[in-house]
This record gives structure tokens, sequence and C-alpha cells, in this order.
């Protein structure tokens, strides 16, 4: 997924139909606002109509929780990273996630939007439930609250800068993996993972390139 030029204004063209090209936008606000009362309703039917404990909830829930974390770099290593010299999977790469490193300041595409997303979420809650039976309704909400934390994560490291001195390596791990090395850094919300895969980058040894990164952010003059 190498570009020649990394484009720093504007955004990708995903689909030539005008309808389709709006429903792959979307804002952290609304898909917030989207699945927090569907997660809420679920944790609920979990302990009211399917007998699971307080206890059983908050178990799976953070379990589910720890379990996107994994889910998160393999699917960000496996998936987004495809390489592949068919064009229909080159596309699909591109349209997933190849799109963010061609147009980094992009900000409405690190959400995955509404209806491609909800399409989604049903699938997994469906695969989850013929799984998990009963604990998918704890399971489930702890997975998608990974996956929000994870997206807001993403979205603040191109936003600002890390508010904490702490969170710098995950920061700087994100950054170098734009535009050092694709093949590297594939944790956005933590760096677990990478440090036990190996796919860690070495923060002592690369210097950060202020510029770069600085092309990594977004526009603060576009809302």
């Amino acid at each position: 997924m190498k570009f020649d030029k990394i484009e720093n204004k504007g955004q990708a063209r995903l689909f030539e139909n005008k309808y389709l090209e709006m429903l792959t936008k979307g804002h952290p606000a609304i898909i917030w606002g989207m699945y927090l009362p569907v997660l809420s309703y679920l944790i609920y039917r979990g302990h009211v109509y399917e007998g699971l404990t307080t206890a059983n909830i908050v178990v799976i829930f953070f379990g589910a929780l720890l379990f996107w974390t994994l889910f998160e770099y393999i699917a960000h290593r496996y998936i987004f990273h495809l390489v592949s010299d068919h064009p229909k999977l080159q596309r699909i790469s591109y349209i997933m996630h190849g799109n963010h490193h061609h147009y980094p300041r992009d900000r409405q595409r690190l959400f995955m939007p509404p209806l491609p997303s909800i399409i989604l979420a049903s699938i997994i809650f469906g695969i989850q439930y013929l799984i998990l039976q009963e604990y998918a309704y704890a399971f489930f909400p702890g997975f998608m609250i990974g996956y929000l934390l994870y997206a807001s994560m993403h979205y603040l490291i191109h936003s600002i800068a890390p508010p904490f001195k702490f969170m710098k390596p995950l920061w700087r791990n994100h950054h170098l993996h734009h535009y050092k090395d694709e093949e590297m850094g594939f944790g956005v919300s933590n760096t677990f993972w990478d440090r036990i895969f190996g796919t860690m980058f070495d923060l002592s040894k690369e210097k950060e390139d202020k510029n770069k990164v600085k092309e990594l952010m977004f526009d603060k003059k576009k809302k």
C-alpha cells in the first residue's frame, strides 16, 4: 500500500455515485450516539431476560474489551494491509484502509460509516451469538466499546499531541507506521501486541520527523 505521493488536502473518491460516496463518511459523535443505546440495551437484556449476573457481565465485558485489542492488531496487520495482485482485492483494501494512508488528514473516514457499520456489527453479533449464546449480550458490547475506543484513539492521534507523557510511545508508534514502515506499528489503541509479535518500532533509535508528523495531523481550520 505504498503511494508515490501522500495527499495532504482533500479526500479520496471511493465511488463515482454521490450517494454511495456519502455513505463512506462518518463522524465520531454519530457513531458513539448510534451504538451506546444499542449496547446498553443488550447488556440490560442479558441481565434481565438472559439470566446473566452482574459478575458475568463485568468479567465477559472486560474480557471482550481485551479480546478486541488482539482483533485490532490482526485486522490491521493482515486485512487492512492485505497485499494482493488481484485488482478487486486491492480496491477492497484501499476502501477499507488504504485511503487513510493516501489521505491521512481525512477526518471523515477514521470511523466506519453508519450504514456499513450497522451491517458488519449485525453480522459480528450473529456470529458471536452462535458461538456464545446468551453470553454474547455481554461480549458484543465489550467488543464494540473496544472498537469505539480504538477509533477514538486513532482520531486523537491524528488530531492532537499526546495529552500525557506515557502516551507518547503510542502516538509515535502510529506516526512511524505512516511515514517510516507500514509493516511495523500495527497497534493503534495500544502497543502491547506490537511488543509481543515484534512489530514495535525501536523508539530509542527512531528520531521523530516533526514535518512528517505535521503532515499526518488534521487541518485545524477544517471541522
